[in-house]
C-alpha cells in the first residue's frame, strides 16, 4: 500500500489507505481497488463513480465517500493523472497493481 499512500499524499494531505478505509468502512485492499478504479474511470466517458462501481462491485455511495475524503473531483483528477504517468514512471510502476486488481 505504500505506493498508493505516496500517490495519495501528493493529492491530499494526511490521508493514507488505512485511514481512508476506516473512514469509509472498507478494507484497505478495497480502498486500493476503489482508488485505482476511480482513477481509471475519471478519464472515461460517463459517470466516474458509476463506472468504478461497475468495475469493482463496491457500492457507489462508498466510492463517493472516498472521492469526498480525498478532496473531491479536482483531487481525483490529480490522482488520475498520477496513475497515468509516463511509461516507466508512476504509471509503469502501477501497471502491476492494476493487473492484480483487474486481472
Amino acid at each position: 500500500m505504500g505506493m498508493l499512500d505516496g500517490l495519495l499524499s501528493q493529492v491530499t494531505g494526511n490521508v493514507d489507505v488505512d485511514t481512508l478505509a476506516a473512514k469509509v468502512g472498507l478494507t484497505p485492499d478495497q480502498v486500493e481497488q476503489a482508488m485505482t478504479a476511480l482513477g481509471q474511470a475519471h478519464g472515461q466517458p460517463g459517470d466516474t463513480v458509476a463506472t468504478a462501481a461497475d468495475n469493482t462491485g463496491i457500492e457507489p455511495n462508498k466510492l463517493q465517500d472516498i472521492v469526498s475524503h480525498i478532496g473531491g473531483e479536482g483531487a481525483l483528477g490529480q490522482f488520475a493523472g498520477l496513475l497515468e504517468g509516463q511509461e516507466g514512471g508512476i504509471g509503469g510502476m502501477l501497471g502491476g497493481l492494476k493487473s492484480k486488481l483487474f486481472g
